[in-house]
């Protein structure tokens, strides 16, 4: 029963903080005229990212008004779009995922290694995202897969996660993929773990190679089949004899692959995915200013050890660098692999924890410090603004078009 005075409060998101500035506000005041100015280059799934993150929790999608079963207090609450390139949608995306990934967590230390490719490559994976990337995944999983298999580095069997980032700081084109990876794995026999040394996984320079050679050939294969597609600069590249010089200097050139420290254990292992598997190409923090001519965000610049820089933009060359990091229907960005692998990856495991148990002569030695997983995926409850209280779901309400309608027009809330 909701016993006291009601105030009623019509807020755009009522669910966390709002920042001064969000890429919807820029989509809002912006997207119109980037809409005209590129009507016949501007692609559906570009479209319908812009149009779910200017509706996402406005009143186009819908919502439910909450009441605070103390004070009375009512609030509308607004619909998120779902959609993956959205900021403001990650959060519990990212919740209900780390949940489910703290039963894959191994009692071992966990590494990072990330494969990048050189910008004439990414060129082509631009213009051919869905094969290029999925070659981009397979070519990083086989690679460290291959090296460890060979009984001189580790010779043994290992999986991990993969995760798929195409942006850098400055919101350019810059797809690599990142990899968390248990230190050891599974005999040839799967009858014992074998571990690898404490602060070593695998040599960076011949996996870096390794990398280049499966990469191209994956890529040889794709091109004789004709699926990849060429055109503006690279159109060219569509002569057999041009696409096998291409790939002859990119032989030639070093493949960056960087393998970072190892992680401490499995809470560290979380944190670290909870950062980076649902990340989008940038956050609402990062955004400083917006006005008619120029969009400023904050960025590192690593050049010169990570100083946190401001960079300006025109409106319509942001909107232009975010859209490069929409991807298409269906593509899964992240991945696992080896014994992580979705077909057997419970069996795996579960094997994988009876041979550690077997091997461990103290229950605590090494122990690594354990998953407060609750903190890193609790769902936030509903508080009351005025009172801390309880806020409980009253009424739903519709959203103002039908699914089959692309939600184009700037939806803005009445909070008056």
């Amino acid at each position: 029963m909701i016993r006291g005075r009601m105030r009623v409060m019509i807020r755009p998101d009522s669910r966390s903080n709002r920042p001064a500035i969000e890429i919807a506000d820029i989509l809002r005041r912006h997207g119109d005229t980037y809409r005209r100015d590129r009507a016949g280059h501007l692609g559906r799934v570009e479209r319908r990212v812009m149009s779910a993150i200017v509706a996402c929790r406005t009143e186009a999608l819908g919502g439910h008004m909450e009441a605070c079963d103390d004070c009375g207090t009512t609030r509308v609450a607004y619909n998120s779009c779902r959609n993956r390139h959205c900021p403001k949608c990650q959060g519990p995306a990212r919740a209900a995922w780390l949940a489910a990934r703290e039963a894959d967590l191994l009692p071992v230390p966990y590494f990072h290694v990330v494969f990048t490719l050189p910008a004439p490559i990414a060129a082509i994976a631009f213009q051919n995202k869905a094969i290029v990337y999925a070659i981009l995944f397979k070519a990083a999983a086989e690679a460290m897969s291959t090296l460890a298999a060979n009984p001189r580095r580790l010779g043994a069997g290992i999986g991990g996660v993969a995760v798929l980032h195409t942006w850098g700081q400055a919101l350019t084109h810059h797809p690599h993929v990142h990899c968390v990876v248990p230190g050891g794995g599974l005999s040839p026999d799967s009858a014992r773990w074998i571990a690898s040394r404490p602060n070593f996984f695998l040599a960076v320079k011949p996996l870096a190679r390794l990398f280049r050679r499966l990469f191209l050939e994956r890529l040889t294969a794709a091109f004789d089949a004709g699926t990849l597609n060429f055109f503006g600069d690279l159109a060219s590249l569509a002569e057999p004899a041009a696409f096998a010089a291409h790939l002859v200097a990119m032989r030639r050139i070093s493949w960056v692959v960087y393998a970072k420290r190892p992680f401490g254990g499995p809470a560290q292992v979380l944190a670290y995915l909870g950062r980076y598997t649902h990340r989008v190409a940038i956050a609402n923090c990062r955004l400083v200013a917006l006005d008619e001519n120029h969009v400023a965000f904050t960025w590192k610049d690593y050049r010169q050890n990570g100083a946190t820089k401001i960079m300006k933009l025109k409106p319509d060359e942001f909107i232009r660098r975010f859209l490069l990091h929409t991807l298409p229907d269906g593509f899964h960005r992240i991945r696992h692999f080896g014994f992580m692998a979705n077909g057997h990856r419970a069996a795996k495991l579960s094997l994988c924890r009876k041979l550690l148990d077997r091997e461990r002569t103290a229950p605590n030695d090494g122990e690594p410090s354990p998953v407060d997983s609750d903190a890193l995926t609790r769902p936030k409850v509903p508080a009351c603004p005025d009172c801390g209280g309880v806020m409980r779901i009253i009424e739903r309400f519709r959203h103002s078009f039908s699914r089959s309608d692309t939600p184009t027009q700037s939806f803005r809330c009445d909070t008056s």
